[in-house]
């Protein structure tokens, strides 16, 4: 494909899966504020029957995807890198944890910090209310709501769909995942759905997010300045956070996003520091203690207790049902966001990181406000508990009335609940303008008009839920679209799976052919192009120019490759060298093999420092270059610069070959080939 083709094929709008997600939902949203009754009706009969005919389904799909991201992540597929070989994380270790932190909980954190716990203690699913086994069995519940088993879908996601955009050059979308198992087809009608599927759960998951924020805010705006909290506004409220959300969307994730994410993150920190230490701290920190063993200990129990005997129906719905249904409705929007963010760390990092790292953080989060609350209403604070369930968006504000300088926390809170609310919508504008994009690249994004257009989506939508029944419309038409995304879920399990399969039989078709790379590896009296020990020590200590460096790739590298297609064309084989010097100069073999995934070995000038050992004498300058080897997979980290014409069609051949023994082990183990995609311009852009 030509550079012309290219870019005319990438950077545009995807017009199935666009205007059908975009279409479905502007008419359900308008449906919805038309037909208010009608609509509320046809929710609940849907909720009603998705909740009994598949309930017990979403509590074991939730547990099989996240033993499966564990059980990937401590395999040997844990070493595997999300993008080529020679890639590096692009943001560190505090900055990658705020912006999962801001995009994968958020508002919800701070709606659900006081009223789940209080909520739990006071009408738990079984057992009595109100007592020491209560007040243990909420936290316990608020920390599996919360906990490891929901970010195991995110995880889940995010991990596939890094892997087959940034290793593999595939778009950075549900679709992509599922080449092993459908190929090419994946652009076709079974792609579309796929991602109009995605588009919808995460719209509606976003909503529900969004929804409750406004819920929370028009209660903070009444209570510090007497503003009315009615649905004029919400209304207000939803246009002014979605026009912020667009505008942070419109900066991009380095900018606007991560920065917002810090901000966040750090003010939740002083938040929930500021309840610890001026609350009864030793009381907490023993309470944390006993609620994460609680947790741990009774884990594998909550995880399949379905209540069969006696089942709370409507406490399923609103709790677990739901939690797990919106979980995986945001599956699609934190997984890709997850990815963007994520090129270059290993599977174990990834699944490390975004599992534990946001547990550990969630558990000090709710076990210090929601113990302080639950505490409150031991010594006596029963009209708290009571207004906090009546009124959930009032639980946070009721519970910092307790506390010293109010008025300050109270404002803390609000910005607080203002700056998650904006880096929920702008995250999703942006996650859901690069599900409805066909982009080139996957780290480029999509054109900030489309992410405008979802902001407005986004919050028409979430008016239109508010106006029908507020939280209760918002929790049922979750768990209702989570259910089609959730079978989504296990055809992406099975795609990387058996991708990861083809990736360690690379790894193993290495060993096979070790005999055949070393034997290349001859003295001069063997083979008279080979290197003398004086040759190899002068290019070992030499440190070229750039210069030097392209003449290397015209005179050496250049010729080698040509020598090797003189050989193969006469057999039929195609044989293609491609040279470039936009941005990175790298020359490139090509061997094609059909439906095989082609060989390819490219060889990239890397500008590099010289070591400071090194006397300035034998440089000329304080920076050199290196002809450094990539493969399909990625850079191979050694290099070649100074080898001699003979010397690098050695070293092509012993990578031909180990190339050709993955081919054979995959066609003998994995049943066919073609199983990873073949895309000609992934290697380039991997880079």
């Amino acid at each position: 494909m030509t550079q012309a083709a290219e870019e005319d094929a990438g950077d545009r709008i995807n017009p199935t899966v666009f205007y059908g997600s975009a279409v479905a939902i502007v008419a359900f949203a308008l449906f919805v504020m038309i037909f208010t009754d009608a609509a509320n009706a046809a929710i609940g009969a849907a909720l009603g029957w998705i909740s009994n005919s598949f309930g017990w389904f979403y509590f074991i799909a939730v547990v099989i995807y996240l033993a499966f991201v564990v059980a990937v992540g401590l395999s040997r597929f844990g070493k595997i890198r999300l993008g080529p070989e020679h890639s590096r994380p692009e943001f560190p270790l505090l900055t990658w944890a705020a912006m999962l932190f801001a995009a994968g909980i958020g508002i919800d954190l701070l709606f659900y910090c006081v009223v789940e716990p209080v909520t739990q203690f006071l009408a738990p699913p079984e057992g009595d209310p109100e007592t020491v086994a209560a007040a243990r069995h909420a936290m316990q519940l608020t920390f599996f709501h919360w906990g490891i088993s929901g970010w195991g879908i995110y995880t889940l996601v995010g991990m596939s769909l890094a892997y087959f955009s940034y290793r593999h050059g595939l778009p950075l979308t549900i679709r992509s995942a599922l080449f092993p198992i459908f190929g090419n087809r994946i652009e076709g009608w079974i792609g579309h759905l796929v991602d109009i599927a995605a588009v919808l759960g995460t719209v509606f998951g976003i909503a529900t997010s969004l929804g409750i924020g406004i819920i929370q805010l028009t209660y903070g705006l009444e209570y510090m300045f007497g503003i009315p909290d009615n649905q004029l506004t919400q209304a207000t409220l939803a246009v002014a956070i979605v026009a912020f959300a667009a505008l942070s969307a419109a900066t991009g994730v380095e900018r606007g996003i991560r920065r917002l994410s810090e901000f966040n993150m750090l003010l939740a920190v002083l938040l929930v520091l500021f309840v610890l230490l001026v609350g009864e701290t030793r009381f907490l920190l023993n309470a944390l203690v006993m609620n994460v063993g609680d947790y741990v200990t009774g884990f594998a129990g909550m995880s399949f207790n379905t209540y069969a005997f006696d089942p709370p129906t409507d406490w399923l719905n609103a709790w677990t049902v739901f939690f797990w249904a919106w979980w995986i409705a945001w599956g699609p929007f934190v997984g890709l966001f997850l990815a963007r963010i994520s090129r270059g760390r290993t599977i174990g990092q990834f699944v490390a990181g975004t599992l534990l790292l946001p547990l550990g953080f969630m558990m000090v989060w709710m076990s210090v406000m929601g113990n302080s609350a639950i505490g409150m209403i031991m010594e006596g604070a029963a009209g708290f508990g009571e207004a906090a369930m009546e009124n959930p968006g009032s639980s946070i504000y009721l519970f910092l009335e307790t506390l010293p300088w109010t008025a300050l926390t109270t404002i803390a809170t609000t910005i607080l609940a203002i700056v998650f609310f904006v880096t929920s919508g702008d995250s999703g504008s942006l996650v859901l303008s690069n599900f409805t994009s066909v982009l080139k690249d996957p780290n480029s994004d999509a054109p900030v008009w489309m992410r405008i257009v979802w902001a407005v989506i986004i919050g028409l939508l979430t008016v239109a839920l508010l106006f029908a029944d507020g939280l209760g419309a918002l929790q049922s038409t979750t768990v209702i679209m989570g259910l089609p995304f959730s079978i989504v879920l296990f055809l992406v399990m099975a795609g990387l799976f058996k991708a990861l399969r083809v990736e360690a039989l690379k790894e193993k078709s290495h060993v096979h052919s070790l005999s055949a790379y070393l034997s290349g590896r001859t003295s001069p009296a063997v083979h008279p192009g080979a290197e003398s020990w004086a040759q190899r020590l002068e290019r070992a200590v030499s440190y070229p120019t750039r210069r030097e460096a392209i003449d290397f790739l015209r005179d050496t590298a250049r010729p080698a490759m040509e020598a090797i297609r003189g050989e193969l064309e006469p057999k039929g084989m195609g044989v293609a060298i491609e040279e470039e010097t936009d941005g990175d100069t790298r020359l490139t073999l090509r061997i094609s093999h059909e439906d095989a995934e082609d060989f390819v070995y490219q060889l990239w000038l890397r500008r590099s420092m010289v070591p400071s050992f090194v006397p300035r004498a034998q440089s000329e300058s304080a920076a050199y270059y290196r002809a450094e080897v990539c493969l399909f997979e990625g850079g191979q980290g050694y290099d070649v610069m100074g080898y001699t014409r003979e010397q690098l069609i050695d070293d092509m051949l012993d990578q031909y070959e180990r190339h050709l023994a993955f081919l054979h082990m995959q066609a003998r183990e994995v049943g066919r080939t073609g199983v990873l995609p073949d895309d000609d311009a992934a290697p380039g852009k991997a880079g």
